[in-house]
């Protein structure tokens, strides 16, 4: 087992959960009276699964905002904070995958703040940052990777400022989350991969993680081991309902770990790459994990922290390495752009959670391009 830093360590996550195929009918039982507004993308609704949430709920009572796109960005959140604080909202329906699940957990907050525009004054303006309200929140992913309905924070992006920022709190947890597998059969092989790898990352970063618990531990061994059982097999047949579910399992249990750990060097090294070349998240945090690995195992220091977790974490490597994502990174970015990026990768809030206390990003970044 790992040997943990501190012997202190607690465990909270108020979701209420329900998981399996049909569950999305069950919505109307999370949901109570009152305004309910439904956040998506205009992909959902073209393909008629808004329609399903007024079915359940009734066209009076459903406010449709289905303009997300990936990355919520903080100038779109501000704008629809003021647009939506008119309908006086009563509770929040997330359709879609992680950018989804931000935007409506950040708007959980913002909509009840009285700042005219919360996220200008607190982030950018750097305030101090405080809510005291929330709406209740219903997660429904249509993804499996994130695990962002069962975690305490929301990704917010600055475009402007090239900057990544993350609104935290137990104010910021969905209410519910209801995890139906159906519901992420329409994922293409690409973006099936790219959301897999968000949780694999996620459960690796829980691991070699200095905030890492007994629980923690647990979820995390966990669904390396879903993962590593289920993704080839989910790749090769998409319409799979069994991997589908047990995937979403994958991400779940990671999104577990992640809300009592957070992330660590693995999406530090990820944020520039996405804020100035488009990477998405999934690849961006997870294609420097089998350098990762051998940096963290070779390190005799390290990989005595992790002891007999060095199995699963071998046997995850060898997965991603047959995954060649290399190949995937350089649709978006050259050899000298990662180079490049180098000086931006040691964010501080996530590099500081890496069980290696030396931190030596170029040496891991030459890794990946020796691989």
């Amino acid at each position: 087992m790992i040997k943990r830093d501190s012997s202190l360590w607690k465990f909270h996550n108020p979701v209420h959960i329900t998981a399996g195929v049909d569950s999305f009918k069950n919505l109307h039982k999370c949901v109570p009276e009152g305004k309910v507004l439904l956040i998506t993308t205009n992909g959902f609704t073209r393909r008629g699964i808004s329609n399903k949430v007024i079915e359940q709920l009734g066209t009076s009572r459903v406010i449709i905002f289905d303009h997300v796109t990936p990355n919520p960005e903080l100038d779109a959140i501000d704008m629809a904070t003021a647009t939506l604080r008119k309908y006086k909202i009563n509770s929040i329906i997330a359709l879609g995958g992680g950018s989804v699940m931000d935007f409506a957990k950040v708007l959980s907050v913002t909509l009840p703040c009285t700042i005219d525009r919360p996220l200008e004054h607190f982030l950018r303006q750097s305030n101090p940052l405080k809510w005291e309200k929330k709406i209740v929140t219903i997660a429904i992913p249509t993804t499996s990777g994130t695990g962002a309905e069962v975690t305490p924070f929301a990704t917010v992006w600055d475009a402007t400022f090239h900057t990544k920022h993350s609104i935290s709190g137990n104010l910021v947890y969905p209410s519910y989350a209801l995890l139906d597998p159906e519901l992420t059969l329409s994922l293409p092989r690409q973006q099936t991969l790219f959301t897999a790898l968000d949780a694999i990352s996620h459960a690796l970063e829980s691991l070699w993680n200095k905030n890492r618990t007994p629980i923690s531990e647990a979820v995390s061994i966990q669904a390396l081991s879903i993962a590593g059982k289920a993704l080839l097999p989910l790749l090769n047949d998409l319409d799979n309902i069994e991997q589908r579910s047990r995937m979403q399992e994958s991400s779940l249990l990671a999104g577990f770990a992640i809300s009592q750990t957070r992330t660590a060097i693995a999406h530090s090294i990820s944020y520039p790459l996405t804020s100035h070349y488009g990477v998405p998240h999934g690849l961006a945090c997870s294609f420097i994990l089998p350098a990762l690995i051998y940096y963290v195992l070779s390190n005799p220091v390290c990989a005595a922290k992790l002891g007999s977790n060095q199995d699963i974490i071998k046997k995850t490597g060898v997965i991603l390495m047959d995954l060649e994502l290399g190949k995937y990174l350089s649709k978006y970015l050259c050899r000298n752009d990662l180079k490049k990026l180098m000086a931006q990768m040691s964010h501080s809030q996530r590099a500081k959670n890496f069980i290696c206390d030396e931190l030596d990003i170029s040496s891991i970044i030459q890794t990946f391009l020796d691989s």
